[in-house]
């Protein structure tokens, strides 16, 4: 059986929320993010039309387009709101994968036998719209690739459906930076030899192109071919990534205790920046010497970034260890995960904050976790045998 796979994207939805609360933004050039030092973090298509994109300094931006109106962003809101987008498209979708805090899959293979698949999904977004007040846009197609570039062909609000037959066809003219995983590394590389359309890409041999780029090589032939066999995960609000600390001897240095979080969250963090998470969520835990075990929870704006997530288990912290007795445990869990990248909650960090963690990460993935730590959290150690890491489910 072919596959149907569905691609939602909810348009400029940073900017879509904006407006849905105050509607004399409509219309206007519109730019979310954080300081003159700041990045941009979302934007309107009034000032795409001046060259402003994303990740983009706020100072180039207005330099761009200096009628532009800034608004600092608030993702408390378009959290709240990304959840109950996510709830409308829960209740009907068969399997629902939520790829980013405003990005979906569904499978609704099979639909045609009952009901028209491209008819039940616009009328899925019609639902979208009409019960939240938030543009969104589709595409179906046979798989996750070609569904996601054809939504981002159709915007805004383009509703578009390739059929298997017109797959290629539709690929071909496309430049291979619409690709998913072509950076702009890959695209100069392939630019110099004169791989600019995704036709001509398809065409090359794929161990030619292997050689290349490496061992995503195979896997940019497979897409640029209209191949992609990645299934959509069905999406769960319980997946959570937590770490645990057992001290050989229970202890009272507060210190310590507040170095070895600092190292639990920088851990975490660092994954969840890795595997492309971001959580809403924060728990902390810790066991006296008694046995006797509490906890403490927040919910935040959807982050993966050490410094805010390190305040809140901070201030979770201060208010959980109230009986001063000798601490046996400590632990931390991020829940209500959803796919996303860091750059989407930078709405108060500057550039260097955004060039520092990707530095950082860099560093971590090549020469391991701890080829580069926080002072504060020196006392954390990685691969202590009593620090038990579990991960994402």
């Amino acid at each position: 059986m072919t596959r149907a796979i569905v691609h939602m994207d909810l348009d400029t939805f940073f900017v879509s929320c904006e407006r849905l609360t105050n509607s004399q933004l409509e219309g206007i050039p519109l730019i979310i993010g954080g300081g003159d030092r700041g990045v941009v973090a979302s934007c309107s298509y009034e000032a795409r039309v001046f060259g402003v994109r994303s990740a983009m300094p706020i100072h180039m931006a207005m330099k761009l387009c200096p009628d532009a109106k800034i608004i600092k962003g608030d993702m408390e809101l378009y959290s709240q709101l990304s959840h109950d987008v996510t709830q409308v498209l829960q209740e009907k979708a068969p399997v629902l994968e939520k790829a980013s805090i405003d990005e979906f899959y569904l499978d609704i293979t099979g639909m045609d036998k009952f009901h028209g698949s491209y008819k039940w999904t616009n009328e899925l977004a019609q639902s979208v719209i009409k019960e939240t007040g938030l543009p969104i846009s589709f595409s179906l197609s046979i798989n996750k690739t070609v569904s996601k570039i054809a939504t981002g062909e159709g915007k805004p609000i383009g509703n578009l459906e390739i059929p298997e037959q017109d797959v290629q066809a539709f690929l071909n003219p496309l430049s291979i930076q619409k690709i998913p995983m072509v950076g702009n590394v890959t695209f100069q590389l392939l630019s110099r030899i004169g791989i600019r359309t995704i036709q001509t890409l398809s065409e090359m041999p794929a161990e030619v192109l292997q050689q290349m780029i490496g061992k995503n090589g195979l896997d940019i032939w497979k897409k640029a071919n209209g191949i992609d066999h990645t299934p959509v995960e069905p999406y769960s609000e319980r997946k959570s990534i937590s770490t645990e600390h057992t001290f050989s001897q229970d202890t009272i240095d507060i210190i310590m205790l507040r170095s070895i979080l600092v190292g639990m969250v920088e851990k975490l963090a660092f994954q969840l920046r890795s595997e492309e998470w971001l959580t809403s969520t924060i728990t902390v835990k810790i066991r006296y010497a008694n046995f006797d075990t509490e906890t403490k929870q927040c919910k935040i704006a959807y982050t993966s970034a050490d410094h805010i997530l390190n305040k809140n288990v901070n201030d979770l912290f201060d208010k959980l260890y109230q009986r001063r007795m000798r601490i046996r445990l400590i632990g931390i869990r991020f829940s209500g995960l959803v796919r996303g990248t860091y750059q989407i909650d930078l709405f108060e960090d500057t550039q260097e904050m955004l060039s520092l963690y990707a530095a950082m990460d860099k560093m971590k993935n090549r020469y391991g976790f701890d080829a580069v730590m926080r002072c504060a959290g020196a006392s954390f150690k990685p691969n202590n045998k009593n620090e038990i890491l579990k991960r994402i489910p």
